[in-house]
This record gives structure tokens, sequence and C-alpha cells, in this order.
């Protein structure tokens, strides 16, 4: 693991990403489609550009979050693949007139993404047309087309690895010959594990992880990210501007990260507490060898989740019980 983790955080490293799903939006009505349904602005975008955004219930409840990609011709939805047959069906309900088709290409494009300082220039080795600078200048979520093999393939800018690099699709026959070139270019392959480990340092929600489908946008501190306030309706958006509003954006819990005293990395799920009370429950959790100690994500009443607040984990790993609590400190709220 450790060579892999230097390797993304000094170099380069690859990961494979064919745990998600990829869904393309074609027709010219595409966009304003889009913009009824997802939580931030779709309407706005031009090829070349994309955006982080949320699907929700009427009652404001996470569906999938989702990166939305305008390639040009076709909008890339790219989701976690538990949710993508949900996600296609979802969307398929509300075409009527428009001039608007779906299609799942999850198994027609592979996607690797390459994460690290460097990760340009080893794409760059990789792609032809995707010079190192023309990624550099790719905005996070921006996209450009390149070839490998002769074949088609998109970039896009990401950050939700832990470490800023690119997702890339092409076609899912050139996926060994792909792997095989970033080996070439001496870029090491990142595994699951230390990749939930970047994530996690890097305060990054996962869905069906720090986030469900009874999950509010604004308690895991997406709305920084994946929610406009300047767009038209949406699904979802009167609960999301009723708790803006009325709430003053104050909801029963905040999604945060914490800094853990000890060796002993949490269980999901355990329970944190704050004086006599139980307040919230990790989500994700790893040691971490940027902080030399473990730090999880998880949520906490609202009136602990302010920086510095020292809380207990209460991990049925150390024991179970009140002598084997483990104090920990919130570092962040997730946003």
């Amino acid at each position: 693991m450790e060579t892999a983790y230097t390797a993304a955080r000094e170099r380069a490293a690859w990961l494979d990403r064919s745990s998600r799903g990829r869904i393309v939006v074609s027709g010219a009505d595409r966009r304003s489609y889009l913009q009824g349904l997802l939580t931030n602005d779709i309407d706005a975008l031009t090829p070349g550009t994309g955006c982080y955004a949320a699907y929700l219930t009427a009652q404001g409840r996470m569906i999938a979050d989702m990166w939305v990609y305008e390639v040009g011709d076709v909008i890339l939805l790219v989701a976690h693949g538990d949710v993508n047959a949900t996600l296609l069906a979802r969307l398929d309900q509300f075409i009527f007139s428009e001039d608007v088709q779906l299609g799942d290409v999850t198994a027609t494009f592979a996607a690797i993404a390459v994460v690290g300082p460097k990760a340009s220039d080893a794409v760059s080795r990789v792609l032809t047309g995707a010079s190192a600078a023309a990624l550099e200048a790719l905005p996070v979520h921006g996209n450009m087309r390149a070839t490998f093999a002769s074949t088609a393939a998109i970039v896009t800018r990401t950050t939700d690895v832990g470490e800023p690099g690119f997702d890339i699709y092409f076609a899912a026959d050139e996926r060994e010959a792909f792997v095989a070139a970033l080996a070439a270019a001496g870029v090491a392959a990142l595994d699951v594990d230390t990749a939930e480990v970047l994530r996690v340092e890097a305060g990054v929600p996962l869905f069906h992880r720090d986030m469900d489908e009874e999950t509010i946008p604004l308690e895991a501190g997406l709305d920084s990210r994946a929610i406009s306030f300047t767009k038209g309706c949406y699904v979802g958006q009167e609960v999301i501007i009723r708790v803006l509003h009325r709430g003053h954006g104050r909801v029963a819990k905040r999604l945060v990260q914490l800094a853990v005293d000890g060796r002993v990395v949490p269980e999901r799920l355990a329970a944190i507490e704050a004086g006599d009370k139980i307040v919230g429950a990790v989500t994700s959790a790893v040691y971490s060898p940027r902080l030399n100690q473990p730090i999880a994500l998880g949520y906490v009443q609202r009136d602990v989740a302010e920086p510095d607040t020292i809380v207990r984990i209460n991990s049925s790993s150390a024991g179970g019980n009140d002598s084997a609590a483990i104090s920990a400190r919130v570092t962040q709220r997730i946003s």
C-alpha cells in the first residue's frame, strides 16, 4: 500500500473505474431535460465543460450523485454502478415529448483514473491529442477528446479520488492495452484500499457509504459543489430551499471528518458520543499515512459539528464498552 500511496501522492497512479455506471444522454433537448431533474445548472454547460450534481426525490433525499459531462454531441452521466439501473429507469420515466435518448454504455467503454501531481504528464504519454499543457488547463469537470490506439477517448478532470487527476473513457476492448501503456509509462496501479485512504483523507463522501437514499445533500455538505442556487426548479428543490431559507441552512446532522487518537481504526457504524449521549456514527474510517493516525468520516448532531470539538468513538473492535471508547476530534465539516 505504501508504494501505491506514495505514487499517487508524489507521482502518478492509476485506478480502475469499472464499478461506475455510464449513461449517455443524446438529443437536442438533453440539457433542458436534465435541468429540471438534477440539482446543478445543466443548462449552463457548454461543450468541454461539466459539473457534479445530485438527483433527488420530491422529499429532497438522494437517489444518486453523479458527474455530468457535456462532450459536444452528447452528455455523459457517470454514477456509482449500484445505482446505475435505478437511475436509468427513473430518467426514462420523465421523457415525454422531449428530443432525448438514453443509452447505458457501461459495458461499451472502459474507464481508468490517473491521479497524482504527474498525472497530466502520464496521460499525455499514453493518449494522442492530449498534451500535458492542455490537460493541465482543463478546469475541474472539464473534458476533452483524444485518441488511444486510433480509437476515440474522452478525458475528464476529476478530484474525487483525493488527488487531482483525470478519468479516461475508451473502448472496452482496449483496456488491457491501455493498462499496459500506463505501466510502460511508469504509472503504478492504485489498489482499492489505498484509494479509500486517499478519499477519506480528502474528505470526499461516497454514495452508499457516507450517503444514501435517506440523505439530504446539505447534510453531506454537497451544497457548494452539487447545487445551483440560481437555476430554475428541479425535483426536490422545495425541500432544499426550505432548509436554506426557513432553517438558515441548519440541518439536524452534518458529515464531518475526525482525527482519532491511538492506532485502532474504528469500525463503520461505530457510535460517536459526546457527554452521555450518542450523537452520531462513523461512515468511513482508515489509517492515514499522512497524519500517522486513524481518521474517519461520520455524521454528528449539528451542535457537535464544529472543528476542534472533542468526541468519543465507541468501536466494537476496541471492545465495545465505555472503557474502550476512543477519543477523537472534529477536524472539519465536509463541504
